[in-house]
């Protein structure tokens, strides 16, 4: 089996995450790290036995030592250090929200089709079992029609942390663009795209939404209520409700328990654990999809990107935030 070979750009969080991740996945192997300083990718690389390890994004695109980049930089970098991959015949798995607007979007996946390579935003919740097994239980009828969910993802960063770039405009900062795209991938994914009216308030700080509410109205008459904020915690709960009863799920975007209630009075648990800590599965996808000679996923594809990023866009609008990218 011919592995393909990962290259990490960004040594923060969330490629620690995924560097943990990539390790239980046999169909892939993490050769490469790259950093905006030789200092930080090294410390980065000895942390996970990493091989190469390069002091500056360029280095990495020119090395033939990787076939795929996952771009882990904040927002704002993330269309320039995609297409720099990418133009350099790299695959791109890139973090979300992979533009910080439809035009960067476009622009990112116009690069990918220029250069016949994998590319998919990394919206790791719809790949997790949880995700999977709450869609087989719609297909199934166990909720008769959906007509409403519910999810909120919101956590409260303390003082320490206020020079994060989550909360700096110029990086695309934000509770909309950093957790609310979970609540609007959740929602077009168990109710669908045909979206008539959105309506959306904000709390901002420093430029950026730093609490947000959405209701969005469907044609079908469904209601989709969906809450992201940085500055304040709730629970990260989530609601689908149907006309035959609804389920509960811990976690809304990428459920690792569900909880079902019928009408009837029947209620039943169903565990739905990850891999590992999540991001294995998509990994695995994305080694399929690149061994099958795919240049987007079935799943995550282009269209699903532009359709949810177009969504913020609007709201962005209706609450009146705007960045230097747009």
């Amino acid at each position: 089996m011919k592995r393909l070979k990962f290259g990490i750009v960004g040594t923060g969080n969330i490629a620690h995450r995924f560097a943990s991740a990539i390790a239980g996945v046999p169909e892939a192997q993490l050769v490469a790290v790259a950093s905006r300083t030789k200092e930080n990718a090294e410390k980065f690389g000895d942390e996970f036995n990493i091989p190469f390890r390069f002091g500056s994004y360029e280095d990495m695109a020119k090395s033939p030592e990787i076939d795929i980049a996952y771009i882990a930089v904040p927002h704002g970098g993330h269309k320039g250090c995609s297409c720099l991959m990418m133009n350099s015949g790299k695959h791109v798995l890139c973090e979300k929200p992979m533009g910080i607007n439809t035009r960067e979007v476009g622009e990112i996946t116009s690069c990918a089709e220029k250069n016949n390579v994998f590319l998919m935003e990394a919206m790791w919740a719809r790949l997790v079992p949880g995700t999977l097994k709450m869609l087989d239980i719609i297909r199934d009828g166990t909720l008769g029609e959906i007509k409403s969910v519910e999810g909120k993802f919101c956590y409260a960063m303390d003082e320490s942390q206020l020079s994060h770039h989550v909360l700096k405009n110029e990086n695309g900062g934000g509770s909309l663009l950093d957790v609310g795209i979970y609540g609007l991938s959740f929602a077009s994914w168990y109710l669908g795209r045909d979206v008539e009216n959105i309506t959306a308030f904000a709390d901002t700080y420093n430029g950026v939404d730093s609490h947000t509410c959405m209701l969005l109205k469907y044609k079908n008459g469904g209601i989709a209520d969906i809450s992201s904020a940085v500055m304040l915690r709730k629970p990260n709960e989530g609601f689908i409700y149907g006309i035959k009863g609804y389920a509960r799920l811990e976690r809304f975007y990428a459920p690792e328990k569900i909880y079902i209630n019928l009408n009837s009075g029947e209620s039943f648990t169903i565990d739905t654990p990850y891999l590992g800590n999540g991001f294995e599965e998509q990994i695995k996808h994305v080694c399929d999809c690149i061994s099958k000679g795919l240049c987007q996923s079935p799943v995550n594809s282009f269209e699903q990107t532009l359709f949810v990023t177009g969504q913020m866009d609007k709201i962005r609008k209706l609450i009146g935030i705007s960045y230097p990218q747009d």
